[in-house]
């Protein structure tokens, strides 16, 4: 069993930084220079790809907080519409993100008139161990508590009780992940192929995890992100499905 401690800000001097925040920006750098270097190693523009960051993460932040308002906290949104804007008071739901950062994404890159999925691939390459560092924030400040469990991994929280801590599982997920693509990254693969693993491993592992929440809004059995989740496994395999029958055999060539 893990201990249970909670850092919530990290002092530099009289100066706050809050621990949640530090860490999504240290995440979003991180995650942006990996994609930078991997963007100069496929022979595309490490300037776009960093210009092309910058409106992803106005499109991801704002559909967190639509989904989170809109799909998490309906009926606190009608009640006081103005909720929305009131971002301090937290909520942010991270397929939310991913929805708008898609959204942003597409049509950055068809304004620039550039190949929209080398350009993604390449993108994304970066994204798992940007959500690996931002979720070790959820994790310090215990933002997603389980249900209760023997697991080794478990937190025992204050009352006693030990339980899954999602913060802690997502974060670990998302550096099994970018050690995944590095691994991958030694070989040449079809371009959309890291789209297509990123759809189905995300998809999968945060489906499952879904299951052991405390709490969550759900609809029909099933939470918001399961169901977003279920979509990018879907798209995924599709992708896999299509770049097999475009290009056979993939991943034989050493970059």
């Amino acid at each position: 069993m893990i201990p249970y401690f909670e850092l919530t800000a990290i002092y530099l001097g009289p100066i706050p930084l809050y621990t949640w925040g530090f860490f999504v920006a240290l995440g979003i750098l991180v995650g942006l220079f990996v994609a930078g270097r991997r963007a100069t190693a496929l022979g595309l523009s490490k300037t776009l790809v960093y210009d092309l960051g910058t409106y992803v993460i106005v499109g991801a932040l704002v559909g967190a907080r639509l989904m989170h308002s809109f799909v998490y906290a309906w009926s606190d949104t009608i009640q006081d519409p103005f909720e929305l804007f009131r971002v301090w008071h937290g909520g942010f739901s991270v397929t939310g993100g991913f929805l708008g950062a898609l959204l942003v994404g597409v049509w950055y890159l068809r304004r620039q008139g550039v190949d929209v999925w080398r350009y993604a691939d390449a993108t994304l390459f970066g994204l798992p161990i940007g959500l690996g560092i931002g979720r070790i924030g959820c994790f310090l400040i215990h933002d997603h508590p389980g249900t209760a469990t023997d697991f080794a991994l478990a937190v025992q929280y204050p009352d006693g009780t030990s339980r899954h801590d999602h913060g802690l599982y997502l974060a670990i997920n998302g550096f099994v992940l970018a050690f995944v693509f590095w691994l991958m990254s030694r070989r040449s693969w079809p371009t959309g192929t890291y789209l297509a693993v990123f759809g189905i491993w995300y998809g999968v592992v945060r489906f499952w995890l879904d299951f052991y929440r405390a709490a969550d809004t759900t609809y029909w059995g099933l939470t918001p992100a399961q169901y977003v989740s279920a979509g990018f496994v879907v798209a995924g395999l599709v992708g896999v499905w299509y770049l097999i029958r475009k290009h056979g055999k993939m991943g034989e060539k050493s970059t």
